[in-house]
């Protein structure tokens, strides 16, 4: 017979960071019990009215941007050839971005309440693979 549920499901401690710009949530780190070794991070974040979150590129690491709340301009720059591109993302217009490494991003909130957007990243977090960058404009 399988152990009862309450032994089976696992409830995991989460960290929530706030700042004066929203805050920052990993649903998935990538480290779980029992997750498949090519899991990367499953994250949550909210931006405050005219706040930005982001402003860095990752020279490995990719990323997938679906704003689950709100709306926002989500704001791109190649880093080989300084090309830029503005996408707007909402909840009613919704879209998942794709973002490559190398290029540059940063979400900002261009609406009326603050946005929640949903990301998954398939490497795990590595402060060297973080460079800060702001996108001029």
């Amino acid at each position: 017979m399988n152990k009862p549920l309450k032994e089976r499901a696992t409830i995991i401690q989460r960290r929530l960071i706030a700042d004066d710009r929203g805050w920052f949530l990993k649903a998935i780190t990538g480290t779980e019990e029992g997750i498949p070794t090519h899991t990367g991070e499953v994250y949550l974040t909210m931006g405050k009215l005219g706040q930005a979150k982001g402003g860095h590129y990752h020279p490995e690491a990719v990323e997938w941007f679906t704003i689950i709340e709100g709306s926002a301009i989500l704001k791109l720059e190649d880093m080989e050839t300084h090309e830029r591109l503005d996408i707007e993302m909402s909840l009613v217009k919704a879209i998942t971005v794709f973002i490559p490494n190398n290029v540059a991003h940063v979400v900002v909130n261009n609406g009326d309440k603050d946005f929640i957007l949903l990301a998954y990243t398939d490497k795990l977090y590595d402060p060297k693979d973080t460079i800060a960058y702001e996108i001029k404009g």
